[in-house]
């Protein structure tokens, strides 16, 4: 592991632009005071694994609907008809997940862990904070792998183009509505963040908190009663299954009636499930990038146990080979499945902290950043932004 010191951005300056998290309940700040380094062969190669898994996520996922394996997954028996009504039409696209990867670094080879394909988080870190950090210490602001920004752009303008009745050069201009839970600033300014990507993009965009968005036969509006066409939501599918059934029911009969557009689409809650782990596993035994991973405890071999729609590291558990627990971490995903996944090895610094990648996937590999942590990584975790290390240009 290689790192680089730099001097931290003060507060009154991640205000400015609306990062408010950058304080943790522990010791540390949020965000680390070094950059990990990657050499430009390190980075092409996460890159080429989150391309490549990207391709057989959308094998898998088609495996899934052909073979109604939805059950396997968890996915809510009211979601089933959204997902199949999204995966057929392409209009519905895929604007924005994360893969998590162990390895990529000091040789150790890159394992996927999961893909955070619904609501993925660290968008405001990876897209603007590590830049700014190199900007702030006088750093080349290009030596990163981090286009996250323009790309998330450049697919909002792609999504706009393969929509019909938006894509001629006398077609109106298409309307976004951002919404997510009234729960916190991290929440809302990351999705407020899309929606000034989107608004250069070329959208009519607006915001509303989920709880104040107007659903009805012909689809859904703000509270001033402006009509959208699309409408992305960073609030979980499987919340909306359990939590507002109704919704779902509506939201179903809107996309029979090609009356909106979702951002990310339904279907991407197949992504989103661990239990497809399982089923890439199965298609691609043996496969470089995957772990072995069984809805039963492995034998013999180290193991995570963790559920099918848990997050934030909540619900895991690190087994020995023998099946013994090293360690833990609780919480509110117990009515899940489990899956049991090959323990990976993470790259450690001097401090026994471990790292762990994350690759931004919008159309294609867009942005790289870090979480860091001694033990399960989890949602207060440390980011750690990266910079290309000089002077070693391939591995």
């Amino acid at each position: 592991m290689h790192t680089l010191p730099v001097n931290p951005i003060p507060p009154s300056i991640f205000e400015q632009v609306g990062f408010y998290w950058y304080q943790s309940p522990g010791d540390l700040d949020y965000v680390a005071d070094e950059l990990v380094q990657v050499t430009a062969g390190e980075g092409e190669a996460f890159y080429r694994a989150a391309e490549e898994l990207y391709g057989m996520y959308v094998q898998a996922a088609q495996h899934v609907i052909d073979q109604k394996l939805f059950e396997l997954l968890d996915i809510p028996e009211n979601l089933v008809e959204m997902i199949r009504l999204s995966w057929e039409d392409d209009r519905h696209f895929h604007l924005l997940g994360r893969f998590d990867l162990a390895g990529g670094l000091d040789g150790i080879p890159i394992k996927l862990i999961e893909f955070n394909a619904d609501t993925p988080s660290t968008i405001f870190e990876t897209a603007l904070i590590q830049w700014m950090i190199l900007r702030h210490n006088g750093l080349d602001e290009e030596r990163q792998f981090n286009r996250l920004y323009e790309t998330v752009q450049e697919s909002f303008i792609r999504t706009r183009n393969i929509h019909p009745a938006f894509a001629g050069a006398d077609a109106p201009i298409p309307c976004v509505l951002f919404s997510c839970l009234d729960m916190g600033l991290e929440d809302e300014n990351t999705t407020r963040l899309l929606e000034e990507m989107a608004y250069e993009a070329g959208f009519i965009t607006g915001f509303e908190y989920a709880h104040d968005v107007c659903f009805d036969e012909e689809g859904i509006s703000n509270h001033a009663g402006d009509r959208f066409d699309f409408w992305y939501k960073l609030l979980p599918y499987e919340y909306i299954a359990m939590e507002e059934p109704e919704l779902a029911e509506l939201l179903t009969g809107l996309l029979r009636r090609d009356k909106v557009i979702l951002m990310n689409p339904p279907y991407s809650l197949l992504f989103q499930s661990k239990g497809i782990l399982k089923v890439l596993w199965d298609l691609f035994p043996g496969h470089p990038l995957l772990l072995e991973t069984s809805f039963e405890p492995l034998r013999g071999t180290s193991c995570v146990e963790k559920k099918t729609f848990s997050r934030e590291g909540d619900n895991v558990r690190i087994l020995d080979k023998a099946g013994n627990e090293l360690d833990r971490r609780d919480g509110d995903y117990v009515s899940y499945r489990s899956i049991f996944q090959e323990f990976a090895d993470l790259p450690t610094d001097g401090e026994g902290r471990l790292y762990q990648a994350g690759v931004f996937f919008s159309w294609e590999p867009c942005g790289l950043g870090f979480r860091r942590e001694k033990g399960i990584i989890h949602n207060l975790s440390q980011f750690a932004g990266h910079t290309i290390r000089a002077g070693f240009p391939e591995s």
